[in-house]
């Protein structure tokens, strides 16, 4: 695993992630689909490491509809970043340059692979109470252990949002530590101002229209309705509310 990659603050990340040459690339084995890690170099920036997920990598799904879940992982960005709580690492969509074809290109975060939800969660209360709604709000199916990382600051990140904004209820996750509590009131204003923004800004709707279906976005607006009016965790479901693995 690389040692150091670009800083997700690094001003015109999105911009280096979209430009960078690829250098090499190393297949990485686990998962259903090809996830490749890449070795970028950019003329400024100079180099750095990035995930990419292709298109056609995706393996079916028989409930998703094939050959859109790097969307899903870009619109998860998408409203995070909208949400303003940079939950999710930079990403964007690309094609240019890359040997598998057009997919989701997202920055690699350095972290220490034997730190997961289940031995950081202590003294991460706040953090996980904020992922926990916005894995409720897309609709996550697969908040694995191991989708929660810590870089070497300290700061958490998520990851792994191929399988989320499904129409249906689906969400699967390993945080069910809050159910029955109240959500803190200042992320339902997060979530609140979010779905204002979705009415009333164009180009972030007409971003998440090209992401999602319009079945799927209404879907979206109708979750951050409901935790607006319940304010409460929700309980699991009674079918399959642990992904597999945990970890």
């Amino acid at each position: 695993m690389p040692a150091e990659s670009w800083q997700p603050g690094l001003p015109n990340i999105l911009d280096v992630l979209s430009q960078a040459e690829v250098q090499d690339e190393w297949m990485l084995a686990a998962g259903s689909n090809y996830v490749f890690l890449l070795k970028l170099a950019h003329p400024e920036a100079g180099e750095g490491y990035a995930v990419y997920k292709p298109r056609d990598g995706e393996a079916p799904l028989h409930d998703f509809p094939s050959g859109t879940l790097y969307k899903r992982e870009y619109a998860a960005y998408v409203v995070s970043e909208a949400l303003g709580w940079g939950l999710v690492p930079p990403t964007v969509v690309r094609e240019d340059g890359l040997r598998a074809g057009i997919g989701v290109l997202q920055l690699f975060v350095v972290h220490d692979p034997a730190l997961h939800f289940f031995n950081i969660k202590e003294g991460h209360e706040d953090e996980m109470r904020r992922i926990a709604l916005f894995d409720w709000l897309v609709n996550n199916a697969d908040r694995k252990g191991g989708h929660t990382l810590q870089d070497a600051a300290g700061r958490l990140w998520c990851i792994d949002h191929g399988i989320a904004f499904h129409t249906e209820d689906k969400l699967r996750t390993v945080i069910w530590d809050y159910q029955g509590t109240p959500v803190p009131p200042a992320l339902v204003e997060d979530v609140c101002e979010f779905a204002e923004r979705l009415r009333g800004d164009a180009a972030l709707r007409g971003q998440l229209s090209e992401l999602l279906s319009q079945t799927e976005l209404r879907r979206l607006e109708q979750r951050a309705a409901a935790i607006d009016r319940e304010r409460v965790y929700p309980p699991p479901p009674m079918h399959r509310p642990y992904p597999w693995p945990m970890i």
